[in-house]
């Protein structure tokens, strides 16, 4: 791992992430920014910028977007909203609003 960066409490479900995630993981940082580009789903914005970030990490470090792949990528369950809405004859049902934190690493190519 030569950098890292996180983003937590996203207003996400935890597997629409995963989804987007799976597209991504071990591929080279320029191709995750194409492939990210070109999709159409609501993670994606998310998983853009704290790409963006970790790049942006990488270059503090001297490092160049171009010797850079996704060695890690992972997206785990943060804690979810309470809240409750009206069902039949006086009751409650509940529902959760999920949150996710997600987590980028990026390494060297292995040629490099």
């Amino acid at each position: 791992m030569i950098v890292k960066s996180e983003l937590k409490f996203i207003r996400l479900k935890p597997t629409n992430v995963r989804q987007v995630m799976e597209l991504i993981r071990n591929k080279d940082v320029l191709e995750a920014q194409a492939i990210l580009a070109s999709l159409n789903k609501r993670p994606k914005e998310y998983l853009v910028k704290i790409l963006r970030s970790a790049v942006a990490n990488a270059k503090v470090k001297g490092f160049k977007p171009e010797q850079l792949y996704v060695s890690k990528a992972v997206c785990d369950a943060g804690p979810s909203w309470k809240r409750f809405k009206a069902a039949a004859f006086g009751r409650a049902a509940p529902i959760l609003k999920r949150t996710a934190h997600i987590r980028i690493e990026l390494d060297l190519k292995s040629g490099e």
